[in-house]
């Protein structure tokens, strides 16, 4: 006889199984620079992409199973293919992708057999001018937001986007961007005890083990662009110079050890007494007992 569960109960022990899933991950970052998009993810693979391009302006990006976002990559490209043929190119937006990816994720969340998707995923529209630029979040169970000027996902998300809000700021250029970027990627994270942090051990961040894409402003047609080879080495090389510059310059002068210790070294050195001088005798209760009554010696006779 099968066990009654609440739906409640259904939903809560789904929503569990996916988040856990997401969050042996690791995190991602996508944010806006004066020029369009950036998005950055960790990634040593150069085949198995977390990071692609959807339609002319708009990108996509992803953690969690492959398998499963990959089908979902798939289904986005045909859907925005389908209404840019039938209607108009224009008509194929981020927000529209993103309700698409929400209804898909939502419905496939509410059955009650079957797993959910171990997923979450970014949608990144640019527009013309910086203000026209959006970027979406969807989780497994089909929530978007509208994440306005950044967003971290997966792995310690929370982390990494608190790292990212303290370096984020309106205009940024493309190298100060990744420099952000590539900092919260980097953030240490606390691993709770008994368990390792969710993205374990932090390698180095280089050229060789990032994903970095771009949706270019500045492109007519198709906007989407990957950064690697020569070309991303060296922005993450003035990135590096950059923040190395930026934090020497914060680090406060240490004080002159010659002259620290009192509030005032030379009224001090003023007051102290001349060589050969006698110090003076501190002063004392007792009553004068004048000089000794016999002998040089100082003993009494």
């Amino acid at each position: 006889m099968p066990f009654y569960v609440s739906p409640d109960q259904q939903m809560r022990d789904k929503s569990d199984y996916a988040r856990k899933g997401v969050a042996r991950s690791r995190s991602s970052v996508v944010l806006q620079y004066s020029g369009g998009i950036l998005m950055v993810t960790p990634n040593v693979s150069s085949v198995l992409h977390k990071i692609s391009e959807i339609y002319d302006r708009i990108a996509f990006a992803a953690v969690g199973r492959y398998n499963e976002y990959e089908v979902l990559r798939k289904a986005g490209v045909t859907y925005a293919d389908v209404t840019g043929y039938q209607f108009d190119r224009g008509d194929v937006t981020g927000r529209g992708l993103a309700n698409w990816y929400a209804q898909a994720l939502g419905q496939n969340f509410s059955e009650p057999s079957g797993k959910p998707y171990e997923v979450e995923l970014v949608v990144a529209e640019v527009g013309a001018k910086p203000d026209g630029d959006q970027i979406y979040r969807i989780s497994w169970d089909g929530s978007v937001s509208d994440e306005p000027g950044f967003v971290a996902f997966g792995g310690p998300a929370d982390t990494v986007a608190a790292a990212l809000k303290e370096r984020f700021s309106d205009g940024m250029t493309l190298t100060e961007a990744l420099g952000a970027a590539l900092a919260a990627l980097a953030a240490p994270v606390a691993a709770t005890p008994g368990q390792p942090a969710a993205n374990g051990a932090q390698p180095e961040l280089t050229a060789a083990n990032l994903e970095v894409a771009i949706l270019d402003r500045a492109r007519a047609h198709r906007t989407f662009r990957r950064l690697h080879g020569p070309r991303l080495e060296e922005l993450i090389a003035q990135a590096n110079a950059s923040g190395s510059t930026e934090t020497a310059d914060a680090e406060p002068s240490e004080p002159d050890t010659a002259t620290a210790g009192t509030p005032s070294a030379a009224s001090a050195s003023a007051e102290a007494p001349t060589t050969g001088s006698k110090p003076a005798s501190p002063p004392s209760d007792d009553p004068p007992t004048g000089p000794p009554s016999a002998g040089s010696d100082g003993i009494p006779r």
